[in-house]
């Protein structure tokens, strides 16, 4: 309890002068003879007493009287413990696309803005971020017409990311109570607070729920061959039926049914126009999220990927392996070798040469240094030096001697790059192809495929890659392995990136588009009246482009060069908010849970305010002046 007029308290000293005057009062008795009758001796006595205990009581009214009046003019009051502290206000509005759900006919993010501007006092000073903005020292007057007009994101911030940007936002004072509000559906890919950052954070949260958390959506398309389309949709139920439309950017093409399995999924499958490019879109109607209603895709027209063969080998396993529908292959050995035709190329493979040329091996590194691949296949005796002197300038792997013993290839590293989207599953049990001799290697790069005993069979990364033996037939039966096909035609890819159905915003990714352009010369790439420059790397014959940060909305795009359109490019939104999976209560140790916006402003509201007491203390010493009264009228 704290006084407002504690000065008034020094008044306390005058309850001494009653004390003093009931004390040292100094009345004289005289005696006066009366006849020594017993009887009224104790009558006498018995008085003198009774009046000595009510003399006590109307002391202590009197002092409890002139207290309470004294207290009562000081004003005592009570108060919060951060009621005289500075209040710095922190809001976090979570407007992921989880937010697009409904309740009460509109969705959450409204929800909470309306809460906001219903019970924010118009001129209290906060600082309110979303997931991909900051509005520091605002208030609602200003940030009335900003919450109306917030946008749906697709980024999510994690709860620990939400308390590490309010601590960065809140002020340095140390007498400063911090309150940080939390308005969010809290889905589980949040996380949780494992340690709290800054326990000087007060910490509150209101959960927003959806009525119906449901929602069906187009999760992945995937061009399985040139002419079919498949489309996976996932959040139904055996019961729903939904209709799913492809059009051909407003032209509709085909439409279907998606029927759910129990585990809440349906593969649509769609025929495409064959060789022919189309600017995609994928449309569902739900009530759900909406963002995810749609899914835009590209099928670029074909484009041949350039593959060259150096060696005298007579084996045409590598003919089968790029087919003319998708490859352009030629085959030539070293002697016939145009090193200018080299730059042209996507991949290149060494098939069996026994010695690498200083000539070749300068040519190699500038067309690796370019951005193209190069596969080296070992012959059976090979001059080392000129193998390891190609490879000091490319990685550090090294091939150190051969060795003749039959070996089966037992180990496939389903997590490397090159076998990304390749194979459904993990095989664990197959055929395993065997060789009859290898090279030894160190090196550094992964292994892809790997031999009885750990020693590496097919190895590299970043347009590297090395077979460690030769795969003639009488070397090895691995040309008649089903591995073959999907590690061929990987290697061959990396030689020229072509673009993926659609792009994932958020994801790093790159891009090759077949183009000669001087180092001067830029790609854009435009939507409708927004253009912007991607990051990008020139080769001879083509130009890669990373999209990263950018695109940051979904749709359709066009990359040009000097106006003239090169190819299309499609993005789509991450699907990770379509999973609906939300936090429990207990994840969120650590943080008061309010019931609503205003059950948190009304409490900031009372940890400011004081509560008086000088009224009861009025009224405690009127109720001892009426107990004074009533020992006055019977003391004697």
């Amino acid at each position: 309890m704290a006084f407002k007029h504690p000065d008034i308290l020094w008044a306390l000293l005058l309850l001494s002068i009653p004390l003093f005057l009931h004390l040292f009062q100094l009345r004289r008795y005289r005696k006066t003879p009366f006849t020594n009758v017993a009887l009224l001796q104790k009558v006498a006595a018995e008085s003198r007493k009774s009046r000595k205990i009510k003399q006590w009581l109307l002391l202590a009214t009197r002092l409890g009287l002139l207290t309470a009046f004294i207290i009562a003019f000081a004003q005592p009051f009570a108060m919060h413990k951060t009621a005289l502290q500075e209040q710095e206000t922190i809001v976090y509005l979570d407007n992921s696309f989880s937010m697009q759900l409904r309740k009460n006919g509109i969705s959450l993010l409204e929800k909470a803005v309306q809460d906001l501007s219903k019970h924010l006092a118009p001129h209290h000073t906060l600082t309110l971020f979303t997931n991909d903005a900051i509005y520091e020292k605002t208030n609602l007057k200003k940030l009335q017409n900003t919450l109306l007009s917030i946008p749906f994101s697709h980024k999510q911030l994690s709860l620990e990311d939400i308390v590490l940007q309010a601590h960065t936002l809140f002020a340095p004072a140390i007498n400063t109570s911090k309150n940080l509000l939390l308005l969010s559906d809290f889905q589980q890919r949040m996380g949780i607070l494992s340690n709290l950052p800054d326990t000087t954070i007060n910490l509150h949260a209101v959960p927003l729920k959806p009525k119906a958390p449901q929602n069906i959506a187009i999760d992945t398309v995937h061009i399985t061959r040139r002419a079919t389309l498949r489309v996976l949709l996932s959040g139904g139920t055996p019961e729903d039926s939904t209709p799913i439309s492809l059009y051909h950017n407003d032209t509709l093409i085909a439409k279907a049914t998606a029927n759910f399995t129990t585990a809440g999924i349906s593969n649509v499958t769609f025929p495409l126009p064959s060789h022919r490019a189309i600017d995609g879109r994928l449309k569902i109607s739900d009530s759900g999220l909406q963002y995810d209603n749609q899914c835009f895709f590209t099928v670029p027209p074909p484009q041949k990927i350039n593959v060259i063969a150096i060696g005298a080998s007579t084996e045409n396993y590598l003919k089968r392996l790029y087919p003319d529908k998708e490859f352009t292959f030629r085959k030539v050995t070293l002697s016939q070798l145009d090193y200018s035709t080299l730059q042209r190329q996507h991949l290149v493979v060494l098939n069996h040469l026994e010695t690498i040329p200083t000539s070749l091996q300068k040519a190699l590194h500038r067309f690796k240094d370019n951005g193209g691949t190069l596969l080296v296949i070992p012959a059976a005796d090979i001059d080392l030096d000129t193998y390891n002197a190609l490879y000091a300038r490319m990685s550090d792997t090294r091939f150190v001697n051969a060795v003749v013993q039959e070996k089966r290839i037992t180990t496939i590293d389903f997590q490397h790059p090159l076998y990304n989207n390749v194979f459904e599953r993990e095989v664990t049990q197959f055929q395993y192809p065997q060789v009859q001799r290898y090279f030894k290697t160190n090196s550094s790069a992964p292994k892809i495929l790997a031999l009885e005993g750990g020693d590496a069979f097919l190895l590299g990364q970043d347009g590297l890659y090395s077979f460690t033996a030769p795969l003639k037939a009488d070397d090895t039966n691995f040309t008649k392995s089903p591995l073959i096909v999907p590690s061929f035609y990987a290697i061959a890819r990396t030689g020229f990136i072509p673009p993926a159905p659609y792009h994932t915003i958020g994801a790093e990714r790159t891009l090759d588009i077949p183009i000669i352009l001087s180092q001067d010369q830029i790609v854009r790439i435009i939507k409708e009246n927004d253009a912007w420059i991607p990051p990008q790397q020139h080769f001879p014959h083509k130009v890669r482009l990373t999209l990263d940060p950018y695109p940051t909305t979904d749709g359709h795009f066009t990359i040009t060069h000097a106006g003239n359109t090169l190819q299309h490019l499609s993005c789509n939104y991450p699907r990770a908010e379509s999973q609906l999976q939300y936090l429990d209560k207990k994840d969120l140790e650590g943080i008061t849970i309010q019931n609503s916006t205003a059950a948190f402003f009304a409490q900031l509201e009372t940890q400011s305010q004081s509560t008086t007491y000088w009224q009861e203390f009025v009224i405690l010493g009127l109720l001892l002046a009426l107990a004074e009264s009533i020992l006055q009228k019977y003391r004697r």
